[in-house]
């Protein structure tokens, strides 16, 4: 790796809480059904204890924080004091964590997910005051008979009044989170779902179609899914609807509105997820959390992964810290496209080189061999080739772009 390519990207923190109410049938997250009450002020001290080995461990002290999110599990099931105790320990830890008390253009951008059924207009308004920006709501479908067959426990009058609440409560903007392509569902039924989702005037959807994953109840006995014809049909019929509505697709599941001039510079994309596929940093901290950070001085990229079990977790004895691995030369070409080709914008090859280190030439042969495919496109004139972009095909395909960089 070149010493003079590899440069310090953005910094992003994930905080992982694993409780649920129940585990739904599709979900393969590490997540733990309450069997108890939750040791919320126990967890909370864990967390921060795990920040500031990472810290401490990859000399992080000097460096900005660009956005947090909070996800599960349920993250909605702690009290509003508990994120609040939880954000202000995690803000004094970082250079520019200030911030949160500035101008609403100036704070970085902090999630927190949140599921119908587990909340109410208090506790919104709650992690509001406690430092939240932004809810993202797990709704996944309108349709009763859906949401008993998905598992969840909420119902379709509370999933609704779950986004009035996020409109109401005081952060910047909310998600909706939706599915497709669920069991036994029609075209009509998807789009209706979407229809709904719409009129609710979420500042952003994530809607993304049901996959069935290994280690889960839905591998174990599968539903009955709708046909590939039918899947293609609702993708398609899907953007249209929400192009009408005004939502930009900017990534392959997520939706945002345009910013308003009231937001400033705030955009309505989730610029957690973004700093995620462009291939910036994030520390991991709570039960099973991945984390990802560039190391310039040494020349490596290092990821890390969490005790994944919250007894063992919470065990002050025990390092939180379960494996710190450094990633190969010959897999970041790979994971840098399995991350950035998820966007619909370009990238350049300098912005691979700086994230990566390694040199362009390790993955313009394969652009090329993409691009005679129409998988990928240059945008630059010949014989320039800096600036890439997956085209509509290749987003279609994109298992099959992927596997060109392996």
């Amino acid at each position: 790796m070149s010493t003079n390519l590899l440069t310090t990207p953005p910094l992003s923190l994930y905080i992982h809480i694993p409780w649920c109410v129940e585990k739904c049938p599709y979900c393969d997250f590490n997540s733990h059904a309450l069997k108890s009450k939750i040791p919320e002020q126990d967890y909370v001290q864990a967390l921060i204890a795990d920040l500031d080995a990472d810290i401490e461990r990859f000399n992080l002290q000097k460096r900005p924080l660009h956005s947090i999110f909070i996800g599960g599990g349920t993250p909605s099931l702690f009290s509003a004091q508990s994120i609040e105790s939880l954000l202000q320990q995690v803000f004094s830890r970082f250079i520019n964590g200030a911030l949160q008390s500035a101008a609403p253009e100036e704070l970085i951008e902090v999630t927190l997910e949140a599921n119908p059924g587990t909340v109410e207009a208090d506790k919104f308004i709650g992690f509001a005051k406690a430092g939240v920006t932004r809810l993202s709501i797990g709704v996944q479908s309108f349709e009763s008979e859906k949401l008993v067959k998905l598992g969840r426990i909420h119902n379709v009058d509370q999933a609704k009044q779950a986004a009035q609440l996020a409109t109401n409560s005081g952060v910047q903007s909310f998600n909706l989170d939706l599915m497709h392509g669920l069991p036994n569902q029609s075209i009509e039924n998807a789009l209706d779902d979407l229809k709904t989702a719409i009129n609710l005037k979420p500042d952003h959807l994530s809607w993304y179609q049901l996959t069935i994953e290994p280690n889960t109840a839905f591998y174990s006995k599968p539903p009955k899914l709708p046909q590939d014809e039918t899947l293609w049909n609702i993708q398609d019929e899907g953007f249209k609807l929400l192009t009408e509505a005004g939502y930009k697709q900017y990534e392959i599941s997520a939706f945002s509105l345009k910013p308003t001039e009231k937001d400033n510079k705030n955009s309505k994309q989730c610029q957690h997820n973004l700093n995620y596929w462009r291939f910036g940093d994030y520390l991991g901290i709570g039960c099973g959390a991945h984390g990802k950070i560039t190391n310039v001085e040494s020349n490596i990229i290092q990821r890390t992964v969490k005790v994944k079990h919250p007894k063992g977790y919470l065990d002050s004895t025990r390092d939180p810290l379960d494996h710190l691995t450094t990633v190969s030369h010959e897999e970041l070409p790979f994971e840098y496209m399995m991350n950035q080709l998820r966007l619909s914008s370009p990238f350049t090859l300098s912005h691979y080189q700086q994230r990566t280190g390694l040199a362009s030439t390790t993955i313009l042969p394969i652009l090329q061999q993409a691009q005679t495919k129409l998988l990928m496109e240059c945008l630059d004139t010949p014989p320039n080739q800096e600036t890439w972009q997956v085209t509509a095909l290749g987003h279609r395909y994109l298992n099959d772009l992927l596997e060109l960089f392996l």
